[in-house]
């Protein structure tokens, strides 16, 4: 079975197309500038026996792009399918599912849900709601499954999600938290299960997303129980241009001074974390850069990203009396051995213990094992696969379609 993987942004269309028979990437791409001039757009197509394809071209919204990405696999030279009807169906990654508790085929009414929160998710619903709608005119006689990060999370403890407002304000308008990054941290603690060969049930995990956004969640026995992101994703880690935690009297006070709410939000969403506090870029390796040139500003915002994390973790430990397994993903996470190192050492207390001298030369893209002798805790580096998640997810509600 064909599994084509897309996850939409408001000017952008990634994608990836897996043979399910064997878990294999057949390709993957990404369209981008759509809609942000008439003229404007590029193709990036790649094959993994083949050179990266790339074109610029008039994008004008998702409907052309998908049509672009279906042109692409479909092509005698670039492609790797022979007709759009080898695609058995499509995973949609959601950023944002609300109350949904699980991977769902996306049927009018569901569609109409996750429309019916997007005062909840301004930034990431509208886009994913386009392109859905292109693939399903593209491709309408197949299933299309929404995989959404936050229904991870649907199970945690009411304490967890509960913010200590109004009630009123959870029934009324739904604000709790939800989490993020859930189909990230629901394939890597599946991953760490297999590793030390036990059931995901009787593991204590704590999973650390460092990436351009960044989340850090507990989970006890195969369910989250508590996860750094909250009401948006933006709590919990300073990351590259999110502020992360932050006190509701600083929102009101700088209302106080003039701002209006869109431009807090722009201000909080998009001017803040890495580039906020350095000034120089919301780029890690391009902060770092600037620490090797006695820049302090810069220094500043990776310790802060490092300080939160630490005390996630140690708070983490707390709620479930004790850890089995920490892991660390995603790009920054899986790049940056100078934020692992900060992040990592000096926790004996909490029975983890890195080997450092692997740490600094552990290789990219690859399972390591950082756990240093007498750790009570296994400690690893291990690549994050979102799109093999929802592709997984997709063929298994796409076997139950077609039964």
């Amino acid at each position: 079975m064909k599994i084509l993987v897309a996850n939409a942004g408001s000017s952008s269309l990634k994608y990836q197309l897996f043979d399910m028979d064997n878990g294999n990437v057949l390709a993957k791409g990404i369209c981008e500038k759509i809609g942000i001039t008439p003229t404007s757009g590029t193709l990036t197509h790649k094959r993994p026996d083949a050179d990266k394809y790339f074109t610029e071209t008039p994008i004008p919204d998702h409907d052309t792009a998908i049509q672009l990405v279906l042109k692409a696999l479909t092509d005698k030279e670039l492609g790797v399918i022979s007709d759009v009807s080898e695609i058995a169906a499509v995973g949609h990654r959601f950023v944002h599912g609300g109350t949904i508790k699980e991977s769902k085929i996306l049927d009018d009414e569901i569609l109409a849900y996750i429309e019916s929160i997007i005062p909840i998710n301004p930034l990431h619903g509208p886009a994913s709601l386009k392109g859905v709608a292109a693939c399903r005119k593209a491709m309408p006689n197949i299933p299309h499954v929404g995989v959404f990060d936050s229904a991870f999370y649907a199970n945690m403890p009411e304490e967890s999600y509960t913010y200590a407002i109004p009630y009123e304000w959870l029934e009324k308008y739904g604000i709790r938290r939800y989490g993020f990054h859930g189909t990230s941290h629901r394939f890597v603690s599946g991953e760490a299960a297999k590793l030390l060969g036990k059931p995901l049930e009787e593991l204590k995990i704590i999973s650390c997303h460092l990436g351009s956004g960044s989340s850090v969640t507990a989970i006890k026995n195969g369910i989250a129980v508590d996860t750094s992101m909250g009401f948006a994703p933006q709590d919990g880690l300073p990351m590259g241009t999110r502020c992360g935690p932050l006190d509701p009297s600083i929102v009101t006070f700088m209302i106080r001074q003039g701002y209006t709410a869109d431009e807090l939000d722009t201000i909080f969403t998009k001017q803040s974390g890495l580039i906020g506090v350095s000034g120089v870029s919301s780029d890690a390796r391009e902060v770092w850069a600037a620490v090797d040139q006695g820049n302090t500003r810069a220094k500043l915002a990776l310790d802060l990203v490092v300080h939160h994390c630490r005390k996630l973790i140690g708070g983490y430990i707390a709620e479930m009396n004790g850890v089995d397994v920490l892991l660390i993903t995603a790009g920054l996470g899986e790049n940056d051995e100078l934020v692992r190192h900060g992040i990592l050492t000096n926790m004996e207390a909490l029975g983890i213990k890195i080997n450092e001298e692997l740490n600094l030369k552990a290789p990219r893209g690859q399972i390591v094992d950082l756990t240093a002798e007498g750790s009570k805790t296994k400690v690893f580096i291990l690549p994050t696969d979102e799109e093999l998640m929802i592709a997984k997810d997709t063929e298994r509600l796409a076997i139950d379609f077609y039964a």
